[in-house]
């Protein structure tokens, strides 16, 4: 059956729950065969400002929102009076007519909470509730939904969501699939759960907007998965604890964003020279300094990639939506292990705090990796050279060895050393590593995801969030979509094939300096037209489309 789309508001105060009731929606809309995106807007209050989550469902996966919406929920008048240029004439309105002036469905909040003796932020419950007689949706079909999604004062909450679903006039805003869709998560927790399925033993992190919920996700997850989940003073101590951790054996990463990797990239430098594994998730936001904390940016690609003092290798990646996060955080693990380096997992607000639909069977999985271990027959050396830069790995304790980690120049033992020739030696084994490396992200068959019309002529370059509006819009205008997934060491080959019979690039980034453009430019390929955008927000598609079709003419 066709499932005709439908976009839904909501907006409301920080502190009345807007993120939550957005998520409940998702998770509604989901389980009557919608898939789903949520993007979510709040300023950087802890109380006050306006918060608002449009939730778009569709029946085939959508990665971004549309410029109007079919159902504006307001806590507030602030909503309407913000959202005017999101109505369309047939817009249902849904509003607590205690706070919004008499229009659409008013529903008087205050007094249901007062008749259930229930707290303030339950009035978003109770508008839900409204929502769903509204949009057709069976209180049979809400009830579960609502028991799974908020597991502390289920009861009261049901009973407030059943009084706004009763004042409210029932409508036929949804079709059905008959197909529940899968689990909806954030791009955090498909990051998460993608380092969890790679082996993950231990993550530490300092909060920082958008990484923070990773945090939260890992420490929910502790029990169940045996990890070590540590919140410690400083971004500072966040790369060294992490660095012992891996030390010792514990597959280890850390989470956090562009101020906070400031803080850690002496610490990064000290894993390339002392050759620790790390994976770092740097969800990027506007900058510089502290930009907008709570918005969005792309403008962190040339500092993951050039951070540190000194030269050593490093591996990134940026996916573009939930399944690739699931997919490549699994890789940053292993690439981490296999080579002994730091590798980034490079997200961005978009992406981590944005929520998706993902179908349970397409989760992908990796084998997990690492280094080859020490036989245990040679002599141990730690940094010994091996051809390929990847020396044989030893946890301690270990009998018969000495496990050396060594942040200053040394030889393959791991002492200390300034002698020249050893040091241009132990610099050729690194390089010998990167070159590995290279060769090793020539082989990945998705390290550049193509899609779209693959005899298109006309291409968009994108890369991180801006994938799957650029796959949107794509599809709208025949094009292909090209979009590079690990970043260092580019994949300079499968670029070359995704180019093939392209005679325009239009690149597509959220930032004005057009730092992808300019690696691609860097390596000989042509970049015809780029689009920028650098307000924190995201594209919608009705905007990126006109904006693609400018370019393109």
């Amino acid at each position: 059956m066709h499932v005709r789309e439908l976009s839904v508001l909501i907006g409301g105060r920080a502190g009345d729950g807007i993120n939550s009731a957005g998520l409940l929606i998702c998770q509604l809309l989901g389980s009557i065969g919608y898939h789903v995106y949520m993007y979510y807007d709040y300023p950087s209050l802890i109380r006050g400002g306006h918060n608002f989550a449009i939730v778009r469902a569709a029946g085939e996966p959508v990665a971004t929102h549309r410029n109007r919406v079919d159902v504006i929920i307001a806590l507030n008048q602030e909503t309407l009076d913000l959202h005017q240029g999101r109505r369309k004439p047939e817009t249902v309105v849904i509003a607590n007519r205690d706070l919004v002036k008499s229009e659409g469905t008013g529903i008087p909040v205050q007094a249901v909470l007062a008749e259930e003796h229930a707290p303030p932020v339950m009035g978003n419950s109770c508008l839900v509730g409204a929502f769903a007689q509204a949009a057709g949706i069976r209180w049979e079909e809400l009830e579960p939904v609502i028991r799974r999604h908020l597991p502390k004062g289920t009861e009261l909450n049901l009973k407030v969501a059943k009084r706004g679903y009763d004042l409210a006039a029932p409508g036929t805003l949804v079709d059905r699939s008959g197909r529940a869709s899968g689990p909806v998560l954030t791009g955090n927790e498909a990051a998460g759960l993608g380092l969890i399925l790679g082996g993950l033993e231990a993550y530490v992190s300092y909060p920082m907007t958008p990484s923070s919920s990773l945090l939260h996700f890992l420490a929910g997850m502790a029990g169940a998965f045996g990890l070590k989940v540590i919140h410690p003073e400083n971004e500072i101590a966040v790369i060294l604890m992490a660095q012992g951790f891996a030390y010792a054996g514990r597959r280890t990463a850390v989470g956090t964003s562009g101020g906070g990797f400031c803080l850690m990239t002496e610490g990064l430098s000290m894993a390339g020279m002392a050759e620790i594994p790390v994976v770092i998730l740097l969800a990027q936001r506007t900058g510089p300094s502290t930009g907008l904390p709570t918005y969005s940016g792309q403008t962190d690609l040339n500092f993951a990639r050039f951070a540190g003092q000194g030269e050593f290798p490093r591996f990134i990646v940026a996916p573009g939506d939930a399944r690739q996060a699931v997919l490549w955080s699994q890789e940053a693990m292993n690439i981490a292990w296999e080579y002994q380096v730091p590798a980034f997992i490079l997200s961005d607000k978009n992406l981590a705090e944005g929520t998706y639909s993902l179908e349970a069977d397409a989760v992908p999985r990796t084998t997990v990796r690492s280094s080859p271990a020490w036989d245990g027959k040679e002599p141990y050396r730690r940094y010994a050279r091996s051809g390929s830069g990847i020396s044989p790995l030893a946890v301690p304790p270990v009998p018969g060895a000495v496990v050396k980690a060594n942040s200053y120049a040394h030889d393959e033992d791991g002492i200390t050393t300034e002698d020249p020739v050893v040091v241009a030696a132990m610099t050729a084994k690194r390089e010998e590593k990167r070159l590995a490396l290279s060769a090793a992200v020539g082989e990945m068959a998705d390290a550049v995801a193509v899609s779209g019309d693959l005899s298109a002529t006309d291409a968009i370059l994108c890369w991180g969030s801006n994938t799957g509006v650029s796959r949107e819009v794509a599809r709208n205008l025949g094009m292909r979509v090209i979009q590079p997934v690990v970043l260092e060491p580019f994949p300079t080959g499968q670029y070359r094939r995704a180019m093939e019979g392209v005679t325009r690039v239009v690149a597509v980034e959220d930032n004005c300096s057009g730092q992808l453009a300019g690696i691609v430019r860097g390596l000989g390929f042509p970049v015809d037209r780029e689009i920028h955008r650098a307000d924190g927000r995201p594209f919608t598609c009705e905007r990126l489309e006109e904006l693609v079709r400018e370019a393109a003419s």
